[in-house]
Formats: structure tokens, C-alpha cells, sequence
């Protein structure tokens, strides 16, 4: 029995807003749900697996997925499950659910209201338990202990780390969903550092949604990226037991996933600017790669759903016929511990079905 050749089909995606003035996710997927399955010219009948990606502790409530199941409606019973992290992580899970062949479609979705609470100091709680977590660093610390290790071994440079704010800024002017948009100040007070405020992802309230399609249901799919390769790695959590100025997940991860040298885009969910740097170079990137067409996480960081839309921007790329090979990036946990890649293709595989025939 062949392994069935899985297809990104439909992606939608909230506003990134700062607070999205509601407290219940089902006002925010209803319209992601309807646009993401338009988009693949699919009902919600015709959906096979539902996964979503979210966390209790950032909603303030047990099992906050629950109530959430309600945007996809009462009637006729679904066959659903849940993730708690990135729902690029439900991705992975929805995606072997395909090739096991226990589905032919799947829509998966993150949501979650980062406004709602003291993110960064929330964040600690990913942190190890025993030594690191009971010190409350929040996020942004971390981060630039990360950034300082990096720049004092000569890695980067905070010019460079300026560049990726201004670049990413200059994207976002075209994305309708970014949140920051905007002049870099290189002269900004650091909020932690060595990282000032262009340095930093937002505190972002959003949701996105991701539509996949196997075989014949991909090939009548009005669009569609098809999926190469996909792995997820994970370093060490202690923050002492890995060098913080590398990534080898990211480098384990992509040449699990085959990640081929002729990528067109890369969509890198970093929420800080030394990050992207520090990806860039565990990925082995070439400089004609585009990076972060969307304004990446930079613009707009809405937790559990960020890395989801890396991938789904990646294929809206590549069905829009902007790229023909594209990359797609989640990462988890802090300075980087957690990485996922997706790799998106244009080409049909028509031929190469024809061949093996």
C-alpha cells in the first residue's frame, strides 16, 4: 500500500491584535474555520479530523479547548483532538492521522489570548521545574541571555539583529493581519539586554487555521502545497545543557524532513531578531532565500497558533505561485529548544505518479 501524498489546501488566520477584546475562542474561529475551508472549497461535513493547539494555563481554565470545540458546531459529531502547545504541533499529529490513512482531510487550528495574563512571566512554567522555573525569568530575560551569548562569540550583531526588525517591518506593510508595522529606533532603550523593543515579538491575541487533503480530495482542492517532508526535534530544556548560540534540533529536524537547497521562501517563527539569525544558519539558508515574507512572528506573535502560521504562510506562497518550494518553521519552549519544519512543494507529483505506474 503506497503512503498517501498529503497537501496544505486552505490556510486562514485572525487579525494579530493586541487584545482581541473577546474571552471566548469561539468568537475568533468561527470566521478563520469559515475562511480556511472556503478557501480549500470544502464544508465542514467534509472535514474528517479536527486538531487544535492552545493551553489551559494561558486561558485560565481547565480543558479551555473544550469550549472552543463549539465553533465547529454541535452537529454532526467530529472526530477531534488537542495539543498543548503550537498547533504546528497539532499539525504534525493531524498529518500522521493522513498518512496512517485514518483520515483523507483535516483541519487544524491554535488560538489563544496572551493579553488575558502576564505572558512572559507565564512562560516561566516551560521552564525546568527544579532549578530554572522557581527563579520566575521571564521570557524576554531568557531570550537575551541567549542574544548576549551569541553577540560576545562574535555570531551576530545587533546591526544585524536591527536589519531583520526593519526587514520584517517592511514586509508586514503588505500583510493585513500584522500587528506591528513601522520605523525601527535603534536608539530605544533595551528592555532586556541586549534586546529593545524591535528586538521583541508583541503580545499577541490571534488564531489561524490550516486545511490538509490527501489523494483525490487534494487534486479537486481549488489550491494546494504539497507536503515533502515534515520532522520535529527537540535540545535538551535546562538552559545549561546546550550551547544556546546553536540549534541543532533545527539542523536534526530539516535534514529529517529532506529540506532541499533550492527553497524559494522560508517562513521562520522566531520571536526575537537573533533568533532569525541563528536559524538562518542552522538551516544552512542561502541568501537568495526570502525570509519571513508574512513580517513573521516579529509583527504578530499570537501564542499557540504563530508557528501554525508559519506554515500556512508558507503555503499560501506556494499556491499562489510566489514560490515553488517553501519552508515552514514552529519552534516550542525557550531560546529555541523545540523545532518543527515543513517543507511545501508546488509540483503536483502527476508525473512522477504516472512514472511509477
Amino acid at each position: 500500500m503506497s503512503t498517501p501524498r498529503v497537501a496544505v489546501v486552505g490556510f486562514a488566520q485572525a487579525p494579530n491584535l493586541a487584545s482581541a477584546g473577546t474571552t471566548s475562542g469561539v468568537e475568533t474561529l468561527v470566521p478563520v474555520f469559515r475562511q480556511a475551508l472556503a478557501n480549500a472549497g470544502l464544508d465542514r461535513r467534509d472535514v474528517d479530523f479536527w486538531c487544535s493547539g492552545s493551553s489551559d494555563y494561558l486561558a485560565g481554565r481547565a480543558f479551555s479547548f473544550v469550549n472552543a470545540v463549539d465553533a465547529i458546531g454541535a452537529y454532526p459529531p467530529i472526530c477531534e483532538s488537542h495539543v498543548e502547545m503550537d498547533a504546528a504541533w497539532a499539525f504534525y499529529e493531524a498529518y500522521v492521522k493522513i498518512l496512517a490513512g485514518e483520515a483523507e482531510t483535516a483541519l487544524v487550528y491554535g488560538f489563544g489570548k496572551s493579553s488575558a495574563g502576564l505572558l512572559r512571566r507565564v512562560l516561566a512554567l516551560q521552564l525546568d521545574p527544579y532549578v530554572v522555573a522557581p527563579l520566575w525569568p521571564d521570557s524576554v530575560s531568557v531570550a537575551a541571555l541567549q542574544a548576549r551569548l551569541a553577540l560576545d562569540a562574535g555570531i551576530i550583531t545587533e546591526k544585524a539583529m536591527a536589519e531583520v526588525a526593519a526587514r520584517s517591518r517592511a514586509d508586514a506593510a503588505d500583510n493585513p493581519y500584522a500587528q506591528v508595522r513601522g520605523p525601527v529606533d535603534t536608539d530605544a532603550p533595551y528592555l532586556a539586554d541586549p534586546l529593545r523593543v524591535h528586538d521583541c515579538a508583541p503580545v499577541s491575541d490571534g488564531a489561524a487555521a490550516l486545511v490538509l487533503a490527501s489523494g483525490d480530495c487534494a487534486l479537486a482542492a481549488p489550491q494546494r502545497a504539497w507536503i515533502t517532508g515534515v520532522a520535529h526535534r527537540i535540545d535538551p530544556q535546562g538552559l545549561g545543557e546546550r550551547d544556546l548560540t546553536t540549534v541543532p534540533s533545527a539542523t536534526a529536524a530539516a535534514e529529517a524532513a529532506g529540506l532541499p537547497d533550492d527553497l524559494d521562501v522560508a517562513e521562520l517563527h522566531a520571536p526575537f531578531t537573533h533568533q532569525e539569525l541563528l536559524l538562518r544558519a542552522a538551516l544552512g539558508l542561502r541568501d537568495r532565500v526570502r525570509i519571513n515574507p508574512s513580517g513573521g512572528a516579529l509583527c504578530g506573535n499570537p501564542m499557540f497558533s504563530a508557528g501554525l502560521a508559519r506554515i500556512g504562510a508558507a503555503a499560501e506562497q506556494v499556491m499562489s505561485g510566489r514560490a515553488r518550494r517553501a519552508l515552514g518553521h514552529a519552534t516550542s519552549g525557550p531560546a529555541l529548544q523545540q523545532n518543527l519544519i515543513c517543507v511545501l512543494d508546488a509540483e503536483t507529483h502527476e508525473a512522477e505518479g504516472r512514472e511509477a505506474e
